[in-house]
Protein backbone atom coordinates (compact mmCIF):
# COMPACT_ATOMS: atom_id res chain seq x y z
CA UNK A 1 0.00 0.00 0.00
CA UNK A 2 2.86 2.38 0.87
CA UNK A 3 4.56 1.51 -2.39
CA UNK A 4 1.38 2.35 -4.32
CA UNK A 5 1.02 5.66 -2.47
CA UNK A 6 4.65 6.51 -3.20
CA UNK A 7 4.23 5.69 -6.86
CA UNK A 8 1.09 7.80 -6.97
CA UNK A 9 2.94 10.68 -5.34
CA UNK A 10 5.82 10.37 -7.81
CA UNK A 11 3.35 10.28 -10.69
CA UNK A 12 1.61 13.37 -9.36
CA UNK A 13 4.92 15.18 -9.02
CA UNK A 14 5.77 14.16 -12.57
CA UNK A 15 2.46 15.52 -13.84
CA UNK A 16 2.99 18.78 -11.96
CA UNK A 17 6.49 19.11 -13.39
CA UNK A 18 5.22 18.42 -16.89
CA UNK A 19 2.42 20.96 -16.46
CA UNK A 20 4.92 23.51 -15.19
CA UNK A 21 7.18 22.87 -18.18
CA UNK A 22 4.30 23.28 -20.61
CA UNK A 23 3.29 26.52 -18.89
CA UNK A 24 6.86 27.83 -19.15
CA UNK A 25 6.83 27.03 -22.85
CA UNK A 26 3.83 29.22 -23.64
CA UNK A 27 4.73 32.38 -25.50
CA UNK A 28 3.34 34.54 -22.67
CA UNK A 29 5.51 32.59 -20.22
CA UNK A 30 8.57 33.09 -22.40
CA UNK A 31 7.89 36.82 -22.74
CA UNK A 32 7.51 37.22 -18.97
CA UNK A 33 10.66 35.21 -18.29
CA UNK A 34 12.61 37.22 -20.87
CA UNK A 35 11.28 40.50 -19.52
CA UNK A 36 10.51 41.95 -22.95
CA UNK A 37 8.37 41.37 -26.02
CA UNK A 38 10.20 40.49 -29.24
CA UNK A 39 8.22 42.37 -31.89
CA UNK A 40 8.88 42.01 -35.62
CA UNK A 41 8.44 45.40 -37.33
CA UNK A 42 9.20 47.15 -40.61
CA UNK A 43 12.75 48.31 -41.31
CA UNK A 44 11.36 51.83 -41.53
CA UNK A 45 8.03 52.95 -42.96
CA UNK A 46 6.38 56.21 -41.86
CA UNK A 47 3.03 55.65 -40.23
CA UNK A 48 3.64 51.99 -39.43
CA UNK A 49 7.08 51.81 -37.86
CA UNK A 50 10.20 53.91 -38.06
CA UNK A 51 13.13 54.65 -35.69
CA UNK A 52 14.50 58.13 -35.09
CA UNK A 53 18.19 59.04 -34.81
CA UNK A 54 18.20 57.93 -31.17
CA UNK A 55 16.62 54.55 -31.98
CA UNK A 56 13.17 55.43 -30.63
CA UNK A 57 10.43 53.72 -32.65
CA UNK A 58 7.05 55.23 -33.57
CA UNK A 59 4.12 54.15 -35.75
CA UNK A 60 0.77 52.39 -35.62
CA UNK A 61 2.35 48.93 -35.67
CA UNK A 62 4.86 50.04 -33.06
CA UNK A 63 1.98 51.22 -30.87
CA UNK A 64 0.56 47.69 -31.00
CA UNK A 65 3.91 46.31 -29.79
CA UNK A 66 3.83 48.87 -26.99
CA UNK A 67 0.21 48.03 -26.19
CA UNK A 68 0.98 44.31 -25.76
CA UNK A 69 3.94 45.16 -23.52
CA UNK A 70 1.74 47.52 -21.51
CA UNK A 71 -0.88 44.81 -21.03
CA UNK A 72 1.74 42.32 -19.80
CA UNK A 73 4.27 44.47 -17.94
CA UNK A 74 2.48 47.80 -17.39
CA UNK A 75 5.51 49.22 -19.22
CA UNK A 76 5.41 50.07 -22.96
CA UNK A 77 9.20 50.25 -23.15
CA UNK A 78 9.67 46.52 -22.59
CA UNK A 79 9.83 45.78 -26.32
CA UNK A 80 12.72 44.61 -28.49
CA UNK A 81 12.03 45.84 -32.01
CA UNK A 82 13.32 43.45 -34.65
CA UNK A 83 13.31 45.05 -38.14
CA UNK A 84 12.35 42.57 -40.87
CA UNK A 85 12.34 42.70 -44.68
CA UNK A 86 9.29 41.29 -46.43
CA UNK A 87 10.74 38.00 -47.63
CA UNK A 88 12.02 36.97 -44.17
CA UNK A 89 9.12 37.99 -41.95
CA UNK A 90 7.16 34.71 -41.78
CA UNK A 91 10.25 32.54 -41.33
CA UNK A 92 11.20 34.61 -38.30
CA UNK A 93 7.74 34.16 -36.77
CA UNK A 94 7.79 30.41 -37.43
CA UNK A 95 11.22 30.02 -35.82
CA UNK A 96 10.15 31.85 -32.67
CA UNK A 97 12.67 34.65 -33.08
CA UNK A 98 9.79 37.09 -32.68
CA UNK A 99 6.71 36.68 -30.51
CA UNK A 100 4.50 38.64 -32.87
CA UNK A 101 4.82 40.09 -36.36
CA UNK A 102 3.30 43.59 -36.61
CA UNK A 103 4.63 44.84 -39.92
CA UNK A 104 1.91 46.09 -42.33
CA UNK A 105 1.35 42.49 -43.45
CA UNK A 106 -1.61 41.44 -45.60
CA UNK A 107 -3.93 38.74 -44.28
CA UNK A 108 -4.62 36.16 -47.01
CA UNK A 109 -6.06 32.64 -47.09
CA UNK A 110 -2.83 30.98 -48.21
CA UNK A 111 -0.85 32.65 -45.43
CA UNK A 112 -3.47 31.60 -42.88
CA UNK A 113 -3.62 28.02 -44.12
CA UNK A 114 -0.04 27.09 -45.01
CA UNK A 115 2.51 29.07 -43.00
CA UNK A 116 1.78 27.99 -39.44
CA UNK A 117 0.73 31.51 -38.48
CA UNK A 118 -2.59 33.11 -37.59
CA UNK A 119 -3.64 36.71 -38.17
CA UNK A 120 -5.22 38.29 -35.12
CA UNK A 121 -7.19 41.08 -36.80
CA UNK A 122 -6.95 44.05 -39.14
CA UNK A 123 -5.35 47.16 -37.67
CA UNK A 124 -5.25 48.97 -41.04
CA UNK A 125 -7.48 48.48 -44.08
CA UNK A 126 -5.44 49.34 -47.16
CA UNK A 127 -5.26 48.77 -50.92
CA UNK A 128 -2.46 48.62 -53.46
CA UNK A 129 -1.74 51.46 -55.87
CA UNK A 130 1.07 52.90 -58.02
CA UNK A 131 3.25 55.99 -57.78
CA UNK A 132 4.86 57.67 -60.82
CA UNK A 133 6.76 60.83 -61.66
CA UNK A 134 4.40 63.59 -62.75
CA UNK A 135 6.59 64.28 -65.78
CA UNK A 136 5.71 60.81 -67.09
CA UNK A 137 2.30 62.26 -67.97
CA UNK A 138 0.37 59.30 -66.56
CA UNK A 139 -2.85 59.89 -64.61
CA UNK A 140 -4.17 56.34 -64.47
CA UNK A 141 -2.70 52.89 -63.92
CA UNK A 142 -4.38 51.87 -67.19
CA UNK A 143 -1.79 54.05 -68.96
CA UNK A 144 1.12 51.98 -67.63
CA UNK A 145 1.31 49.50 -70.51
CA UNK A 146 4.95 48.70 -71.23
CA UNK A 147 6.13 50.27 -67.96
CA UNK A 148 8.75 48.87 -65.62
CA UNK A 149 7.43 48.52 -62.07
CA UNK A 150 9.46 48.35 -58.86
CA UNK A 151 7.98 45.99 -56.27
CA UNK A 152 8.95 43.90 -53.23
CA UNK A 153 9.88 40.24 -53.24
CA UNK A 154 7.72 37.83 -51.28
CA UNK A 155 4.72 40.16 -51.02
CA UNK A 156 1.15 40.15 -52.25
CA UNK A 157 2.13 43.24 -54.26
CA UNK A 158 3.94 41.10 -56.83
CA UNK A 159 0.89 38.88 -57.30
CA UNK A 160 -1.53 41.80 -57.47
CA UNK A 161 0.50 43.57 -60.17
CA UNK A 162 0.58 40.40 -62.25
CA UNK A 163 -3.20 39.99 -61.88
CA UNK A 164 -3.92 43.65 -62.72
CA UNK A 165 -1.79 43.84 -65.85
CA UNK A 166 -3.03 40.47 -67.11
CA UNK A 167 -6.69 41.36 -66.49
CA UNK A 168 -6.27 44.62 -68.43
CA UNK A 169 -4.12 43.13 -71.23
CA UNK A 170 -1.19 45.38 -70.38
CA UNK A 171 2.48 44.53 -70.74
CA UNK A 172 4.95 45.39 -67.99
CA UNK A 173 8.40 44.57 -66.64
CA UNK A 174 8.80 43.76 -62.96
CA UNK A 175 11.88 44.93 -61.06
CA UNK A 176 11.80 43.33 -57.60
CA UNK A 177 13.76 44.06 -54.43
CA UNK A 178 14.09 42.52 -50.99
CA UNK A 179 13.42 45.74 -49.06
CA UNK A 180 11.34 48.88 -49.48
CA UNK A 181 14.37 51.19 -49.15
CA UNK A 182 16.04 49.39 -52.07
CA UNK A 183 12.88 49.66 -54.17
CA UNK A 184 12.52 53.35 -53.33
CA UNK A 185 16.16 54.07 -54.19
CA UNK A 186 15.80 52.26 -57.51
CA UNK A 187 12.61 54.14 -58.35
CA UNK A 188 14.14 57.50 -57.49
CA UNK A 189 17.20 56.63 -59.60
CA UNK A 190 14.96 55.97 -62.60
CA UNK A 191 15.41 52.19 -62.77
CA UNK A 192 11.63 51.80 -63.07
CA UNK A 193 8.78 53.95 -64.33
CA UNK A 194 6.48 53.22 -61.39
CA UNK A 195 6.64 51.82 -57.89
CA UNK A 196 3.81 49.82 -56.39
CA UNK A 197 2.86 49.11 -52.80
CA UNK A 198 -0.04 49.66 -50.44
CA UNK A 199 -1.34 53.21 -50.87
CA UNK A 200 -0.40 54.13 -47.30
CA UNK A 201 3.15 52.93 -47.93
CA UNK A 202 3.41 54.98 -51.12
CA UNK A 203 2.46 58.16 -49.25
CA UNK A 204 5.15 57.29 -46.70
CA UNK A 205 7.73 56.60 -49.41
CA UNK A 206 6.90 59.87 -51.18
CA UNK A 207 7.83 61.82 -48.04
CA UNK A 208 11.35 60.37 -48.24
CA UNK A 209 11.97 61.38 -51.86
CA UNK A 210 14.16 64.39 -52.64
CA UNK A 211 11.25 66.20 -54.37
CA UNK A 212 7.97 64.70 -53.09
CA UNK A 213 5.78 67.13 -55.07
CA UNK A 214 7.16 65.76 -58.34
CA UNK A 215 5.53 62.38 -57.72
CA UNK A 216 1.90 61.27 -57.97
CA UNK A 217 0.04 58.39 -56.32
CA UNK A 218 -2.39 57.14 -58.99
CA UNK A 219 -6.08 56.88 -58.04
CA UNK A 220 -6.66 53.18 -58.81
CA UNK A 221 -6.79 50.79 -55.86
CA UNK A 222 -6.15 47.38 -57.36
CA UNK A 223 -6.49 45.10 -54.33
CA UNK A 224 -7.82 44.52 -50.85
CA UNK A 225 -5.01 44.74 -48.30
CA UNK A 226 -6.22 43.97 -44.77
CA UNK A 227 -3.07 44.53 -42.71
CA UNK A 228 -2.61 43.12 -39.25
CA UNK A 229 -0.51 41.26 -36.66
CA UNK A 230 0.36 37.59 -37.03
CA UNK A 231 1.46 35.00 -34.46
CA UNK A 232 2.45 31.33 -34.48
CA UNK A 233 -0.60 29.09 -34.63
CA UNK A 234 0.58 26.81 -31.82
CA UNK A 235 -0.47 28.94 -28.82
CA UNK A 236 -4.20 29.76 -28.49
CA UNK A 237 -3.71 31.88 -25.36
CA UNK A 238 -1.16 34.12 -27.07
CA UNK A 239 -3.35 34.36 -30.16
CA UNK A 240 -6.22 35.59 -27.97
CA UNK A 241 -4.01 38.04 -26.06
CA UNK A 242 -2.75 39.73 -29.24
CA UNK A 243 -6.20 39.65 -30.84
CA UNK A 244 -7.92 41.20 -27.83
CA UNK A 245 -5.27 43.90 -27.53
CA UNK A 246 -6.56 45.16 -30.89
CA UNK A 247 -10.19 44.80 -29.83
CA UNK A 248 -9.46 46.56 -26.54
CA UNK A 249 -8.09 49.62 -28.35
CA UNK A 250 -11.16 49.74 -30.61
CA UNK A 251 -13.62 49.27 -27.76
CA UNK A 252 -11.86 51.99 -25.77
CA UNK A 253 -12.31 54.44 -28.62
CA UNK A 254 -15.95 53.47 -29.10
CA UNK A 255 -16.67 53.94 -25.38
CA UNK A 256 -14.80 57.25 -25.20
CA UNK A 257 -11.96 55.98 -23.01
CA UNK A 258 -8.79 57.97 -23.77
CA UNK A 259 -5.32 58.52 -22.35
CA UNK A 260 -6.55 61.75 -20.82
CA UNK A 261 -9.60 60.35 -19.03
CA UNK A 262 -8.80 56.68 -18.34
CA UNK A 263 -8.22 57.26 -14.61
CA UNK A 264 -11.57 59.04 -14.35
CA UNK A 265 -13.27 56.32 -16.42
CA UNK A 266 -12.10 53.70 -13.92
CA UNK A 267 -14.86 55.10 -11.68
CA UNK A 268 -17.51 54.94 -14.41
CA UNK A 269 -20.94 53.44 -13.71
CA UNK A 270 -21.27 52.29 -17.33
CA UNK A 271 -21.21 48.46 -17.19
CA UNK A 272 -19.42 48.23 -20.56
CA UNK A 273 -16.67 50.56 -19.36
CA UNK A 274 -16.43 48.69 -16.04
CA UNK A 275 -15.92 45.37 -17.84
CA UNK A 276 -13.43 46.91 -20.29
CA UNK A 277 -11.27 48.48 -17.59
CA UNK A 278 -11.39 45.52 -15.20
CA UNK A 279 -13.63 46.94 -12.49
CA UNK A 280 -16.09 44.11 -13.14
CA UNK A 281 -15.51 40.51 -14.22
CA UNK A 282 -12.34 38.45 -14.72
CA UNK A 283 -11.74 39.02 -18.40
CA UNK A 284 -8.02 39.72 -18.11
CA UNK A 285 -7.54 36.50 -16.19
CA UNK A 286 -8.98 34.54 -19.11
CA UNK A 287 -6.00 35.52 -21.30
CA UNK A 288 -3.34 35.40 -18.61
CA UNK A 289 -3.38 39.10 -17.69
CA UNK A 290 -4.34 41.30 -14.73
CA UNK A 291 -7.84 42.83 -14.48
CA UNK A 292 -6.55 46.30 -15.42
CA UNK A 293 -4.87 45.16 -18.66
CA UNK A 294 -6.95 47.47 -20.89
CA UNK A 295 -6.48 50.43 -18.55
CA UNK A 296 -2.74 49.84 -18.85
CA UNK A 297 -2.94 49.88 -22.67
CA UNK A 298 -4.96 53.07 -22.85
CA UNK A 299 -2.89 54.85 -20.20
CA UNK A 300 0.40 54.14 -21.98
CA UNK A 301 -0.61 54.02 -25.65
CA UNK A 302 -4.14 55.37 -26.06
CA UNK A 303 -7.13 53.99 -27.91
CA UNK A 304 -7.11 53.06 -31.61
CA UNK A 305 -8.28 56.49 -32.77
CA UNK A 306 -5.55 58.27 -30.82
CA UNK A 307 -2.90 56.00 -32.32
CA UNK A 308 -4.25 56.44 -35.85
CA UNK A 309 -4.42 60.22 -35.50
CA UNK A 310 -0.81 60.70 -34.43
CA UNK A 311 0.61 58.20 -36.94
CA UNK A 312 -1.55 58.70 -40.04
CA UNK A 313 -4.09 61.43 -39.39
CA UNK A 314 -4.03 65.20 -39.28
CA UNK A 315 -1.55 65.10 -36.39
CA UNK A 316 1.00 63.37 -38.62
CA UNK A 317 2.99 64.36 -41.73
CA UNK A 318 0.95 61.87 -43.81
CA UNK A 319 -2.45 63.49 -43.09
CA UNK A 320 -4.43 60.46 -44.29
CA UNK A 321 -8.18 60.51 -43.56
CA UNK A 322 -9.60 57.66 -41.43
CA UNK A 323 -11.98 56.54 -44.20
CA UNK A 324 -12.50 52.79 -44.01
CA UNK A 325 -10.32 52.69 -40.88
CA UNK A 326 -12.98 54.63 -39.00
CA UNK A 327 -15.17 52.93 -36.42
CA UNK A 328 -18.17 50.99 -37.74
CA UNK A 329 -20.42 53.47 -35.93
CA UNK A 330 -18.93 56.28 -38.05
CA UNK A 331 -19.05 54.61 -41.45
CA UNK A 332 -15.76 52.71 -41.24
CA UNK A 333 -14.82 49.03 -41.09
CA UNK A 334 -13.22 48.88 -37.64
CA UNK A 335 -15.45 46.77 -35.39
CA UNK A 336 -14.66 44.88 -32.19
CA UNK A 337 -16.59 42.22 -30.30
CA UNK A 338 -17.64 43.30 -26.81
CA UNK A 339 -15.86 42.50 -23.55
CA UNK A 340 -18.47 40.49 -21.68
Amino acid sequence: MKKFAGATLLAAIGLMTAASTVSAQTILGQVKQRGALNCGVHTGLAGFGVPDAQGNWTGLDVDYCRAIASAIFNDPSKVRYIPLVSKDRFTVVQSGEVDVLIRNTTWTMSRDASLGVLFTGVNYYDGQSFMVRKKLGVNSALQLSGASVCTLQGTTSELNVADYFRANNLKYEVVSFAGSDEAMTAYEAGRCDAITNDASSLYSIRLKLAAPDEHLVLPEIISKEPLGPAVRSSDPQWFNLVKWTHFAMLNAEELGVTQANVDQQLKSDNPEVKRLLGAEGKFGEQIGLTPDWVARIVKHVGNYGESFERNFGQGSPLKIVRGQNGLWSKGGLQYAPPVR
